[in-house]
C-alpha cells in the first residue's frame, strides 16, 4: 500500500493522517483489512513502532478496530458519507462558494454594530504626543506597593483561592468598595448590592441584556459614549438621543418617545465627551421621571474621582430613594486599564440576577487581582493614590489649558475642563472633513488627537476633538499642543 506523507509533524502523525484521509475518501472501505504494521513498515521504510503509534491513534478515534489474531480493520461505519463534515474529507471549497453560517437575531444585530475601537491602543504604535482619552498616568500608580500586594496574594493564597470564585465577586473587594463609596462618594450601598465585572463595558452589556427586550426604547445622551449605544443596540433597543447642553440632558425637553424609555444611560458627573456636569435640578427631574415611568437609570461614573472646581455633586444613586439607579464604576481610569475590574451597585432586587447572568457569561472574574485590590483599598493605599493623582492631573490640566490658550487662542473653545481626564476642544467653523485632514497631518508629525464625531448620532456642522491629558507630562502637553498649532 502506497502512503503519501506530507512532511508535516512527527512521522507517526503523517502516517496516521494519510490512513485517515484514505478512509475518509473511500479508498479504504468499511470492513477492509489494513496491511500489517510489518508490511507497512517495509513499504514505507519506517519503523514498526511508528506504524503502531499511527494505528493506535486511528483506533482511539474510532476509524479502525483491532480483531485479536486477525489484524486491523476499517470500522464498518466509516463510509465517506459518515464524515461529510470532516475538514479533510474533500478539498475545501473557495470562501466565496461557502454558505455563511446562520446567525441568531442577536448575531445579526451585532454584525451591524460598529466595533469598539476609539480610546484603545489595539497594539498600534502610539504617537510621541498621544492625547488619547481614557489613558491614566501609569507612572502615578504606586507600582511597587501593587506588586507587593499581588505577590503576597500569590504566595499566601490557600488552595481554595484557585477554585472558582463567587459569581458576584470576592466578598472582601465588594466590602472594600462599598465602604469607599459610602465614605468618598456618598452612595447608599452594601456589599450585597455589588457585582464585580470585567470592566465597565461588561456592566453596560449586562444592563442592556437583562433590562431590555428587543424593541424597547433606551434613552442616551447626544453626544455620548458609543460603547453604551452599541451594547443597547445589540440588545435590540431603539435608541432615543437627548441633546446635551452646558447642564447635561434635560428630561423635560425629551420627546414623547424618549420619555417612554425603559432605561436611561447617563454620565452625570462628567458627561462623555462634552464634560458637562448634570445640574442638581435636572438630576432630581431625571429621578422623578424614572420613578413615574418605572424606568431604570444606568449612572456611569467612569472618571468621577477627578474633580477640580468646587465640590462634586452627589451621584444620582445617593439621591435615589426608589431603587431606580444602577451605579457603574471602573478602576481602569484610577488604576490601569489592563486590571479589567469594574463594579455595579444594584438595587437589592437585581443583585442576585446580575450575579447569575455574570456567571453565565464568563464564570467569574480573576480572584488574585480582586483580593489584592481589596487590600489596596482597605489599607488606605487607594485613596492616597487618588489624592496624588488628583494633584498631578490638576497640573496636567493646567498645562493643557495654558498651552491651548497660548498656541491656539480664540480659534478653539474648551469645555469639560473642571472634571475628569479629558476636555472637548471645539473647532468653530471647521468642517468635519477639514478636521479629519488636521488629525491625519498631526499624526504624521507625532501628535495623536481624536475626533468627537464617533460619539454623535447626528453629526454637528462644526468639528470637535477629544483631548485626554492624564498620560502626558506637562512638558509633553506643551510640546504636543505647540506642534499641533504648527501643523494647523
Amino acid at each position: 500500500m502506497f502512503l503519501h506523507l506530507d512532511g508535516n509533524g512527527p512521522r507517526y502523525r503523517q502516517v496516521y493522517a494519510a490512513l485517515r484521509q484514505a478512509i475518509l475518501r473511500g479508498e479504504l472501505s468499511g470492513g477492509e483489512r489494513l496491511p500489517s504494521s510489518r508490511a507497512l513498515a517495509l513499504s514505507t521504510g519506517l519503523s514498526r513502532i511508528t506504524i503502531q503509534l499511527a494505528f493506535e491513534q486511528l483506533l482511539a478515534e474510532g476509524y479502525v478496530e483491532a480483531r485479536v489474531g486477525s489484524g486491523t480493520y476499517v470500522c464498518a461505519g466509516a463510509e465517506p458519507t459518515a464524515f461529510d463534515s470532516a475538514s479533510d474529507a474533500a478539498p475545501p471549497r473557495p470562501a466565496a462558494a461557502r454558505r455563511a453560517p446562520r446567525l441568531s437575531a442577536l448575531g445579526r444585530r451585532l454584525a451591524t454594530v460598529t466595533p469598539l475601537l476609539s480610546g484603545r491602543g489595539h497594539g498600534r504604535p502610539r504617537p510621541r504626543y498621544d492625547f488619547r482619552h481614557g489613558l491614566p498616568a501609569l507612572s502615578d500608580l504606586p507600582q511597587a506597593r501593587w506588586r507587593r500586594l499581588l505577590g503576597r496574594q500569590a504566595r499566601r493564597a490557600e488552595v481554595t483561592a484557585y477554585d472558582y470564585g463567587p459569581a458576584a465577586g470576592a466578598l472582601p473587594l465588594r466590602e472594600a468598595i462599598a465602604a469607599y463609596l459610602r465614605r468618598a462618594r456618598g452612595l447608599a450601598c452594601e456589599a450585597a448590592q455589588i457585582v464585580i465585572v470585567n470592566g465597565s463595558q461588561q456592566g453596560v452589556e449586562l444592563c442592556a441584556r437583562l433590562l431590555l427586550d428587543p424593541g424597547d426604547t433606551a434613552l442616551v445622551e447626544e453626544p455620548g459614549y458609543e460603547g453604551a449605544r452599541s451594547a443597547l443596540r445589540a440588545a435590540g433597543a431603539q435608541i432615543a438621543a437627548l441633546r446635551v447642553d452646558a447642564d447635561g440632558i434635560d428630561i423635560a425637553r425629551a420627546s414623547s418617545t424618549a420619555r417612554r424609555a425603559r432605561l436611561a444611560y447617563v454620565t452625570p458627573a462628567h458627561q462623555f465627551p462634552t464634560g458637562a456636569v448634570l445640574s442638581l435640578p435636572r438630576r432630581l427631574a431625571l429621578l422623578d421621571w424614572a420613578r413615574r415611568r418605572g424606568a431604570l437609570i444606568v449612572e456611569d461614573d467612569y472618571d468621577g474621582e477627578f474633580h477640580y472646581g468646587g465640590r462634586p455633586l452627589a451621584p444620582l444613586q445617593g439621591l435615589d430613594r426608589d431603587g431606580r439607579v444602577i451605579y457603574l464604576g471602573t478602576f481602569s481610569k484610577v488604576m490601569f486599564p489592563a486590571l479589567r475590574l469594574g463594579y455595579l451597585v444594584l438595587p437589592p432586587p437585581l443583585a442576585r440576577l446580575f450575579a447569575h447572568a455574570k456567571a453565565l457569561a464568563d464564570g467569574g472574574t480573576s480572584g488574585l487581582e480582586q483580593h489584592a485590590l481589596a487590600q489596596f483599598i482597605a489599607g488606605g493605599s487607594f485613596e492616597r493614590h487618588l489624592r496624588r493623582a488628583r494633584v498631578r492631573n490638576r497640573e496636567r490640566r493646567g498645562a493643557l489649558l495654558a498651552a491651548i490658550e497660548r498656541h491656539l487662542g480664540d480659534r478653539v473653545q474648551v469645555s469639560g475642563a473642571n472634571a475628569g481626564l479629558h476636555v472637548l476642544l471645539r473647532l468653530p467653523a471647521v468642517s468635519q472633513a477639514r478636521a479629519e485632514l488636521l488629525i491625519r497631518r498631526a499624526a504624521q508629525h507625532g501628535v495623536g488627537v481624536y475626533s468627537a464625531l464617533p460619539y454623535y448620532l447626528r453629526p454637528p456642522r462644526d468639528a470637535a476633538l477629544v483631548l485626554g491629558y492624564a498620560s502626558l507630562s506637562p512638558e509633553e502637553i506643551e510640546a504636543g499642543i505647540a506642534l499641533l498649532a504648527e501643523v494647523w
